[in-house]
């Protein structure tokens, strides 16, 4: 085994040449463990958010660097298996198209209850507040506070939750990591 391939990667050698390549790159297939390895690290020096598939030994460093490492379930080895975030048990690459649906619906509908609820929560605050100061009493009781939350908070969660995701969802570009969760 030569020195180099003992060596540990820890960054891009040419970080000019790989921005200016990355914005070309929108698939990266038959490529080796290193390559994927360091396209990992190079996009995620870039801020951007990265999905890895593998299924060999050798592909554990990228699959556990990546934000998402997916490992076929059927033809991957355990060791890869192990390194992901998600195994495709039918090994068919089209999962990871409904894997992607699904989980920025999902994220898209938290990010909507978080927003429901603080606007819930601060109107009602609002009124205790202000109607206590304007009344000299407050306008609702604490068992009445505890049942608009009730209310609120399971029919919005009922429905986030039966909200089925549209096909459009994939056209975006995925959220940023620093991206803050309520933007408004």
């Amino acid at each position: 085994m030569s020195d180099k391939a003992d060596a540990q990667i820890d960054a891009v050698a040419d970080m000019r040449a790989f921005r200016d390549i990355k914005t070309h790159l929108k698939v990266l297939a038959r490529s080796s463990p290193e390559d994927k390895y360091i396209l990992v690290l190079g996009i995620q020096t870039c801020e951007g958010v990265v999905a890895v598939t593998g299924d060999g030994t050798n592909d554990a460093p990228a699959l556990t660097k990546a934000d998402v490492g997916f490992a076929m379930g059927i033809t991957g080895t355990d060791v890869a298996k192990g390194a992901c975030d998600i195994i495709l048990l039918d090994d068919n690459f089209t999962s990871i198209v409904v894997a992607l649906k699904y989980g920025r619906n999902v994220y898209d509908n938290v990010r909507k209850f978080i927003q429901f609820q603080l606007t819930v929560n601060v109107v009602a605050m609002a009124i205790v507040f202000f109607g206590s100061l304007i009344l000299k009493e407050t306008p609702l009781n604490a068992v009445q506070m505890l049942w608009v939350n009730l209310i609120m908070d399971t029919f919005a969660a009922l429905a986030l939750a039966t909200e089925a995701p549209y096909d459009s969802i994939l056209d975006r570009q995925p959220y940023k990591k620093s991206d803050p969760i309520c933007t408004e």
